[in-house]
């Protein structure tokens, strides 16, 4: 009797650890430097080229870190904020090495592949680095088009999630020729003609039309824009509603379809929560949230919840994404009663864009019009979903009740 009653115990142990361990490790780089002001310069620069992301976004990753000190002597040179890129980029191993692994190198050398490598901008073998175990404890880093000259060193380890990411600190930045090159700045894209030839016509001719909202689109594009364009059979269907909207709500509308920040898709799956717009103004929210659900991306409103369909463009500092219906902001149209969640996950907010760099205007109230449209026929897009990053995992539920059932029949019939 007490080995049947250790046996389940055991096996009760053994289900529950199955249903609740996560299925991935999720990192966030920004945060995770924010703790260390010594390397705050650096963060900043991972988040204004957009790196911070794109390490968020994968699984196994050493970034290489350097202090204010270091980052100092390399903007001394002033260089564009594409070429600091291609630099840091050089910084982001595509391989885990903590502490350990680095003092345990196999025939005391190994070359790591970079992000510079993975972006295709480093020419031949330029975009991987050497890294040295070397006598008396000491580790060198080098890139490749550094003639093997080791001039940079492991100073110490930042942060370790063995296997998935691993910060260290090294004592300077990595001179490459390669990566320090001045590297031009993208064509310019004219964002209306890149819908309306894929897709987003009546879209891309009613933004046209509104010379405020065109001028925000257009302000923003250098710095960085996403945008969000609903295809054209679902900008029709809502014409006759936008046609009875005020001009400033009409404005409104359509800035709420961009967002300030270039975001490419992988950057919007790792960063779900909350997401400032175009039309984002001091009291006036206008904001959405981003969740995933699966391999989709959704942008949730108090309205209505679209859905990403497709990529026109993902070219830093620009991106444009179809989605399959017309974002509403809570500020101009009615919401929805939510249907309440039987078990809501914990909120996870994403760090906001920044608001967009336009003229401060009076936001549009629901005054402004005597009768505002309210689209019953998005009512079932109310349903609260989980959040992706707290995904509510069914099979795994399933395998512990079925655990949990054959427990107690063992325990009752023998």
């Amino acid at each position: 009797m007490q080995l049947r009653s250790v046996t389940t115990v055991t096996l009760l142990s053994i289900s529950l650890l199955f249903i609740f361990t996560p299925n991935a490790h999720a990192h966030n780089i920004t945060r995770l430097l924010a703790d260390h002001p010594e390397f705050s310069t650096f963060n900043h620069y991972l988040s204004l080229t957009h790196l911070a992301g794109e390490i968020n976004s994968r699984t196994t990753i050493t970034v290489c870190a350097v202090d204010n000190a270091a980052m100092s002597d390399l903007l001394s040179t002033h260089p564009s904020i594409y070429t600091v890129k291609n630099i840091l980029s050089l910084h982001v191993l595509l391989d885990y090495f903590g502490a350990k692994k680095l003092h345990q190198i196999t025939n005391g050398t190994a070359l790591a592949a970079t992000m510079f490598q993975a972006t295709g901008s480093a020419p031949g073998s330029s975009g991987f680095v050497n890294i040295t175990d070397l006598k008396g404890g000491k580790v060198g880093f080098s890139p490749e088009d550094n003639n093997n000259q080791i001039n940079t060193y492991f100073v110490k380890s930042v942060k370790e999630i063995p296997y998935n990411l691993s910060v260290i600190q090294i004592s300077k930045v990595l001179p490459s020729d390669v990566a320090a090159a001045p590297a031009p700045g993208p064509a310019e894209t004219n964002i209306t003609a890149v819908m309306s030839a894929h897709g987003c016509k009546v879209f891309a001719d009613t933004l046209i039309a509104d010379v405020d909202a065109e001028k925000t689109f257009e302000s923003n594009a250098e710095g960085g824009l996403t945008v969000f364009c609903p295809g054209d059979d679902a900008f029709k269907a809502f014409l006759p509603k936008y046609k009875n909207l005020t001009a400033a709500r009409k404005t409104a509308l359509l800035e709420y379809h961009g967002v300030p920040v270039y975001q490419s898709l992988a950057m919007l799956k790792s960063n779900n929560g909350d997401m400032n717009t175009l039309a984002t103004d001091g009291a006036s929210k206008f904001d959405f949230t981003v969740q995933n659900d699966g391999m989709d991306v959704t942008l949730k409103t108090k309205v209505v919840t679209a859905k990403i369909t497709g990529t026109l463009i993902d070219e830093q500092p620009i991106a444009i994404y179809t989605i399959d219906k017309v974002l509403l902001p809570k500020e101009l149209f009615k919401a929805q009663a939510e249907t309440p969640a039987p078990a809501p996950a914990p909120d996870v907010t994403a760090d906001s864009p920044k608001p967009s760099t336009k003229k401060s205007k009076k936001a549009p109230s629901p005054s402004d019009e005597a009768d505002t449209p309210s689209p019953a026929d998005d009512a079932a897009d109310q349903v609260a979903d989980q959040n992706a990053a707290v995904r509510f995992d069914g099979a795994r539920f399933g395998s512990l009740i079925v655990c949990v059932w054959w427990i107690v029949k063992t325990m009752l019939f023998f």
